[in-house]
């Protein structure tokens, strides 16, 4: 055995034959401890060219240690990055961004990681945009042995038809785009066939371990960290806190060490917050920035569609901003797709707590009676309809309910994070707010989108500054109510596309 331990990679090995030299030294050290003295360690072996799983949800339960540790070492380079989103610039995976060693990143979204999208659009980077439920289920099912899966998700989108840019050249020219998805039809619904993902290492941030690799999580920080667990050959985890077998009860555990490899003592953690956001002390309109107090009247409004006892996914933006408008005395349980269910109110400035976020990576509080859990679950969730409600914003909605929000191509990318899945539920009511008009006055409502969708035929309500349409499946959209000051005839002026009046159409907000 100490032979077999001290056996040398030859110099000239190849990045799959380094994998497989990894994979069996792994096997030797399982009869010894799991937990290695430093990242620096648990890192070293990573090859060139590995596919490498990075778990967190923005800065929420980040590996960071093993993160820095990667950027120390040069010769780890030409990285497939897998990971919700690349962090923010010059913070977690921004870090390897800066450093070149990522050669591909598969993700939802970019978020305000400048450098990333500078990247990209300059043919620096390859992104591979999957949806963000897509996402996390590719990273469960690869975990679970499962070679593909059927999906709603991006049906009638380029993820169905392909073409989505991975690659530009630097003179902005498309070097590589995405292919075309195969289409299944199960009880007259198309469904897209998704390949599972498994990385040749999973880089996993837990709050508690123990020393046979058993995994807590401690709230919305439980994100991608779990199916990423479960889908690396393996599995390397940085631990707040590592304890003794036994400390840990069984039924708190949420991975099981079968799927551990590594260990690593995290510490001195600053624990950094994207976007800490808390209770304005004169009232949410007080507190707000000037774009939304503009806007006032398009949240106020969308407050509306709260029903009690409702299930309901907010957006980022003006969404979120209307579940401080429900009317009092009914309940609304508000989910968040990265892991919590029963949402609070924003945190006052002492009860902030990083490892609690929301989707748009604000702090946030928890109900009593709220759940966290992973972001598989979470998905599970709203690909089987159990939301009655989801509002998002738009930057363009056509007259047959296509809703594009994601990408403006070769100019802007967002990325699409969950939108698509969230849109793509069958039985959940989709409603939009946003502006009527565009900066230079141009319409948004359109007979048929310019831009890239983010879903076909989903929308059901559209909320802006002048008007509420409802949808209406084959026929025009139907003008329901109007903004106080606005009249039909501003409304069809400001409109690119016609639309049917209802009877008793009025100024309501």
């Amino acid at each position: 055995m100490a032979t077999l331990l001290r056996t040398r990679v030859p110099a000239l090995a190849s990045a799959a034959n380094l994998r497989c030299y990894a994979a069996s030294r792994e096997l030797l050290y399982r009869s010894f401890s799991k937990i290695y003295p430093s990242a620096a360690k648990a890192i070293e072996d990573i090859p060139a060219g590995s596919t490498v799983l990075f778990g967190g949800f923005g800065l929420c339960g980040v590996p960071e240690k093993l993160i820095d540790a990667i950027a120390e070492k040069s010769q780890i380079k030409d990285i497939t990055a897998v990971s919700n989103n690349a962090g923010i610039d010059g913070v977690a995976l921004g870090k390897l961004l800066n450093t070149r060693q990522i050669k591909r990143m598969v993700a939802s979204y970019v978020g305000e990681n400048q450098e990333f999208a500078r990247q990209y659009l300059g043919g620096e980077l390859e992104v591979e945009f999957v949806p963000q439920g897509t996402l996390v289920e590719k990273l469960r099912a690869g975990g679970a042995g499962i070679p593909a899966f059927y999906t709603a998700t991006g049906y009638g989108t380029t993820i169905q038809h392909g073409g989505t840019p991975i690659k530009y050249s630097p003179e902005g020219y498309i070097e590589i785009e995405s292919l075309p998805r195969e289409v299944g039809v199960f009880d007259g619904r198309a469904y897209l066939k998704e390949r599972s993902i498994t990385g040749d290492f999973a880089l996993v941030k837990a709050w508690k371990a123990d020393e046979l690799g058993n995994l807590v999580f401690r709230g919305a920080a439980n994100n991608f960290n779990a199916p990423m667990a479960t889908a690396g050959k393996i599995t390397v985890v940085e631990a707040e806190e590592i304890v003794p077998v036994g400390s840990l009860e069984p039924n708190e555990i949420h991975i099981p060490g079968i799927h551990v490899h590594r260990i690593v003592q995290g510490g001195g953690y600053e624990k950094k917050i994207e976007k800490r956001t808390v209770t304005a002390e004169g009232g949410l309109e007080s507190g707000l920035p000037a774009s939304m107090q503009k806007r006032i009247r398009i949240i106020k409004r969308a407050a509306r569609e709260f029903k009690d006892g409702m299930y309901a996914n907010l957006g980022i933006g003006m969404p979120m901003l209307a579940s401080n408008f429900i009317t009092p005395g009914i309940t609304v349980h508000l989910q968040s797709e990265n892991g919590i269910l029963g949402l609070g109110p924003f945190p006052r400035e002492s009860e902030v707590d990083p490892d609690f976020i929301n989707a748009g990576k604000e702090t946030v509080t928890v109900q009593n009676g709220g759940s966290v859990f992973s972001s598989d679950t979470s998905f599970a969730m709203i690909r089987n309809s159990r939301l009655d409600l989801t509002i998002l914003g738009g930057m363009e909605v056509s007259e047959s309910g296509d809703l594009a929000n994601w990408i403006i191509p070769g100019k802007m990318v967002k990325g699409m994070g969950g939108a698509m899945d969230l849109v793509s539920a069958a039985n959940t009511k989709v409603v939009v707010t946003m502006d009527h008009c565009s900066k230079n006055g141009s319409p948004k409502i359109l007979k048929q989108c310019t831009l890239p969708l983010t879903g076909l035929k989903c929308v059901n309500r559209i909320i802006t500054d002048k008007c509420v349409f409802d949808v209406v499946p084959g026929k025009k959209l139907l003008l329901r109510e109007l903004a106080t000051g606005c009249t039909v005839d501003e409304i069809r002026k400001s409109t690119g596309c016609d639309f049917d009046v209802a009877p008793d159409v009025s100024e309501t907000y």
